[in-house]
This record gives structure tokens, C-alpha cells and sequence, in this order.
């Protein structure tokens, strides 16, 4: 069953900028904190950052500065707003929203920096 879709992801350029979007079919996911991961190749899926129900935000230090986590609870969505991308921010990118019982993965979205 899908609970989570990603769109948005593709070829950039160094420098350019790219938004990623989240989409959740479950009303209920506007309570739960939401959550951008990104995995590389070769290496482990790693945080990128974290938005609350009320819009509080946290993201990783590699990327602060650059990137922008926010959500819309009235849709249901959750957007990456990515700026001054860098290679090393290639990879495939998940949305997830954990609540008590369960946590919640996206299918991915591929982001690719190259020149």
C-alpha cells in the first residue's frame, strides 16, 4: 500500500536549485513529525532534516543554509526546497513520517548535481 510519494527529483546542475515534494494519502500523518532522508551510493541513508506538526524545524548541518524543509498540513504535503546544490548532495532522497506504531517510507526520488 503507498502512503508516501516523492516527486520532483532529476539532473542539476552545481549551483542550481531543485524542490522536492511529498505527497500523503492519510489525513492523519498532519499530526506526526515528517522527515527528509537521503541515501548515496555506497553509503547509509542519512537524515536531512525534520519538520513538527506546528512548523518547527531542524535540519543537518551540511545542509543548512541551502536547503529549506516545510510542510502544508491542509494538503498533506511536505516540500524540499534545495539551493546551491553540491554533487555531494546526489543521491535518493525519502520522505518519511513516523507515528507512534509505525514509520512511514516514500518510494525515493532521484536528485543527481553533475556538471
Amino acid at each position: 500500500q503507498v502512503h508516501l510519494v516523492e516527486s520532483g527529483g532529476g539532473l542539476v546542475q552545481p549551483g542550481g536549485s531543485m524542490r522536492l515534494s511529498c505527497a500523503a494519502s492519510e489525513r492523519y500523518f498532519s499530526r506526526y513529525v515528517w522527515a527528509w532522508y537521503r541515501q548515496a551510493p555506497g553509503k547509509q541513508r542519512e537524515l536531512v532534516g525534520t519538520i513538527t506538526s506546528g512548523g518547527s524545524r531542524n535540519l543537518v548541518d551540511s545542509v543548512k543554509g541551502r536547503f529549506t524543509i516545510s510542510r502544508d498540513n491542509a494538503k498533506n504535503t511536505m516540500t524540499l526546497q534545495m539551493n546551491n546544490l553540491k554533487p555531494e548532495d546526489t543521491a535518493v532522497y525519502y520522505c518519511n513520517v513516523k507515528s507512534q506504531a509505525l514509520s512511514y517510507w516514500g518510494q525515493g526520488t532521484q536528485v543527481t548535481v553533475s556538471s
